[in-house]
């Protein structure tokens, strides 16, 4: 009677070409990791997917997205790959964004506003009303503030259900590095996007996340990104993507050779407290150019 025999090892030579081989979350320093069987969903931005592990955004995995400030164009960013996430019949959640979600720009991007839920902590649900920053908050005895305990426990039990399609956060500066563990951990079983959005400052601090990017404005419907963690080799420069224009061509021209006119004032690096998700860092740009009247708004951001 015959019994099936095991096969032999690989050579040790061949190991080291291809860890792959002993198990596909192996991966070498020098490269970037290309594998036939990895989970991404494509970003929609040629010049992105070119530098992303496997060339595209991972799934199941936790991304951490780094903006300067909200508005910068992190959604239309995200949308291509929040469209395909979708699909037909999943849900968008969006946990405790920094101001009210503009569905009319979620619709101009193609996302389904019908499949999108928001959910808010304790102080977010209170404080959107009434026009004050809530994410980022500490208790007065400095620790993690109830809402953001909130926003952590929704979105690990939502990253587990295996059920969404994606899933948007913005937990706050007193998110505890324990938490954010345990929804890299969770995001394992969530075969969609998996965000967390978080403040510029914590680009020197650690972070579980499989993929970590810093976003800065690069003019008028333009984006700065710069990876900080990826699988592979260290990326020195950031990339310059161009974002599905909001200005009219009008505005862009004007914005443009404001860019370039010598002795013009730098466009503000800071925005109000309150930013809203529809797009503050372009209305920020109508006024640097002296547009008049907000039809060149089309509210995404």
């Amino acid at each position: 009677m015959m019994t099936p025999s095991t096969p032999p090892p690989l050579p040790r030579a061949a190991l080291l070409a291809q860890p792959q081989a002993l198990h596909p979350a192996l991966w070498r320093t020098q490269g970037r990791s290309i594998t036939a069987t990895a989970e991404v969903i494509a970003s929609g931005f040629p010049l992105l997917d070119a530098e992303l592990p496997d060339a595209g955004w991972p799934t199941r995995a936790l991304i951490e997205l780094l903006p300067v400030r909200p508005g910068l164009g992190e959604i239309r960013l995200l949308a291509p790959a929040l469209v395909q996430a979708l699909g037909t019949w999943r849900s968008l959640m969006l946990f405790n964004p920094p101001a009210e979600v503009c569905a009319d720009g979620l619709h101009q991007l193609g996302v389904p506003v019908a499949r999108c839920l928001v959910v808010r902590g304790r102080e977010g649900a209170r404080d959107v009303g009434r026009g004050v920053p809530h994410p980022g908050g500490r208790s007065q005895a400095g620790r993690p503030s109830p809402g953001a305990l909130d926003v952590c426990w929704a979105l690990e039990q939502a990253l587990r259900s295996g059920h969404v399609g994606a899933v948007l956060a913005w937990p706050g500066a007193s998110v505890r590095p324990d938490a954010l563990r345990r929804l890299q951990l969770a995001a394992h079983h969530h075969g969609g996007l998996a965000v967390v959005f978080r403040e510029p400052e914590a680009q020197q601090r650690p972070s579980p996340a499989t993929l970590r990017m810093a976003l800065t404005s690069d003019g008028p419907d333009a984006l700065s990104v710069h990876i900080l963690k990826r699988r592979g080799p260290v990326l020195l420069r950031p990339l310059r993507l161009a974002l599905p224009p909001v200005l009219s061509e009008r505005g862009t021209s004007r914005a443009q050779a404001q860019l370039l006119s010598p002795g013009v004032a730098a466009i503000p690096s800071a925005a109000p407290a309150a930013v809203p998700l529809s797009g503050k860092s372009t209305a920020e740009w109508l006024r640097e150019i002296g547009a008049l009247g907000q039809r060149s708004l089309s509210g995404l951001s």
